[in-house]
């Protein structure tokens, strides 16, 4: 297998260049970015989940073993809260959102299917 190369990447630079135009090419830039970020922080979500798990079971059993304290809430442990609730409904809202959308998606899917096989 071979690699790209400086020749190769001045040459997919420049026919992007002519393709998409200069106006378009940043925003083109811009938009791979942020599919990339997306991308990085899905995984790094899937991956921590587990590690969340098993922190929460860990977590259970000390405040079993742990006598009961009193605990001061002040305003910044009530916004951090807030805040934290806030990121987890938009979470599972994106979620539920990408979920119909894959559905809707399947079915246009098998639909497009079914015609093709008719005609």
């Amino acid at each position: 297998m071979s690699t790209i190369g400086i020749p190769g990447l001045i040459l997919i630079l420049v026919l992007a260049l002519v393709l998409f135009g200069p106006k378009k090419l940043p925003e083109l830039g811009r938009a791979v970015g942020h599919t990339l970020k997306e991308f990085k922080n899905a995984t790094r979500s899937l991956t921590s989940d587990d590690d969340d798990d098993e922190e929460a079971k860990k977590k259970e059993l000390a405040a079993k073993e742990a006598p009961a304290k009193t605990a001061v809430v002040t305003e910044k442990d009530a916004f951090d809260r807030e805040k934290i609730e806030r990121e987890v409904r938009e979470r599972l809202e994106r979620e539920r959102l990408e979920k119909e959308i894959r559905e809707k998606l399947e079915k246009e899917r098998l639909q497009m299917e079914k015609e093709q096989q008719k005609a």
